[in-house]
């Protein structure tokens, strides 16, 4: 692509609002603020144009894990997902030994040091055992503050959240100190009551990871985590909206009643996302997928997702009817905004990276760009 580059004639979705016949303008690695005329240009009518999409919470993709993949299986699993809009991925961690997640902590630190990532997520081992999910529950533990500072300090300022069951001894201490040094406290994997889930947001809990799935229903007199988490300003709600996770009903009623500007799309993929059906590992347990749904070969629990951010998009414009600018708060702004990278990415602005996907009129994807190069070329047939 050329120095500076014009894309005109689309919808442009930018913090504002919807630009009808809009334009960015590309210099370089970063949107501009205006282009001389006769600046090269491409025509994008009849498309959409929105930033960039922000993962917080994905484990891998085409094949690879970020839990326990070679660096080269990493840059392969978040290359997977830049090809399906995602500009920037969080490598999230299942449940492991304390030495092993240090470990790879480091490693990963490396990765989000050179850009290819924007930091890690410990989801678990700090979970409980009624709400593990597709953890391992030999390697639980509660959630002891020196055993979480172990985990940060090993990701070299690049762990971003922490996911946690409040409940557990040393839960809400652990809360504290994530807030303390700028890592987000997530609840999730949680069989926390309402009560203790208002204690752990009033330590400094600001995410609930994926809501819905692995913690207790909303119940008429034990209302429980999610109450909790729907109605207080301070969280954010991790959706997955792969049509599997969520009942429509449910996504609804967290848009309803949170608003597009408490709601990050996350995938929660594992290695299948991108890549097909098959046997995986996710950390120790084995993994089925089969009709793009991964379970648990043992339990047939839920075991994260197949999913992609462009799946999502199109899933939550055109059969939720989740209005596209709330769509993109979800999936790029508040995400980007939650992670501490908002300076850069996560909406349209001059200054910013050039960080994008191109979607058509029905949201199928049709190109993405990266730091003002293009990752996908736009397909404009």
């Amino acid at each position: 692509m050329a120095a500076l580059h014009v894309l005109s004639g689309a919808r442009v979705v930018l913090p504002t609002g919807v630009v009808e016949d809009g334009r960015v303008i590309v210099d370089g690695a970063r949107i501009a603020g205006g282009a001389p005329a006769g600046a090269p240009s491409t025509d994008l009518t009849g498309h959409w144009v929105v930033p960039g999409f922000v993962d917080m919470h994905n484990h891998g993709g085409g094949g690879a894990s970020f839990t326990s993949g070679s660096i080269d299986d990493i840059l392969k699993g978040v290359r997977t997902h830049r090809r399906h809009g995602t500009t920037t991925t969080a490598a999230s961690f299942v449940t492991g030994e304390t030495d092993f997640l240090v470990q790879r902590a480091g490693l990963l630190s490396e990765l989000a040091e050179q850009g290819e990532i924007a930091g890690i997520h410990f989801e678990g081992p700090f979970i409980s055992p009624c709400r593990k999910g597709a953890h391992d529950e030999t390697l639980l533990r509660d959630p002891d503050p020196a055993e979480v500072r172990k985990l940060i300090d090993a990701a070299r300022g690049r762990a971003k959240m922490v996911t946690l069951a409040p409940e557990l001894p040393g839960g809400t201490d652990s809360v504290r100190l994530l807030a303390e040094h700028g890592v987000i406290a997530a609840i999730g994997h949680t069989d926390a009551t309402y009560e203790q889930t208002v204690e752990a947001i009033d330590a400094g809990a600001t995410v609930a990871t994926h809501l819905f799935n692995a913690m207790p229903g909303l119940g008429h007199r034990a209302p429980g985590p999610i109450a909790a988490l729907l109605e207080d300003e301070r969280i954010t709600v991790e959706l997955i909206n792969d049509g599997t996770h969520l009942h429509p009903a449910a996504l609804e009623l967290a848009f309803r009643h949170v608003g597009g500007g408490r709601v990050a799309f996350i995938t929660d993929a594992m290695d299948a996302a991108g890549f097909g059906d098959g046997r995986y590992m996710l950390g120790t347990l084995e993994v089925e997928v089969k009709d793009s749904v991964a379970r648990l070969v043992e339990g047939d629990s839920i075991a994260g997702s197949t999913l992609t951010l462009d799946r999502a998009f199109k899933r939550a414009a055109t059969i939720d009817k989740v209005p596209v600018e709330d769509i993109v708060r979800a999936i790029s702004a508040n995400p980007a905004r939650l992670l501490g990278v908002d300076d850069r990415v996560g909406s349209l602005e001059p200054g910013k990276d050039a960080d994008l996907v191109v979607l058509d009129e029905a949201f199928e994807l049709k190109g993405v760009m990266r730091k003002g190069e293009w990752v996908v070329a736009p397909r404009l047939d």
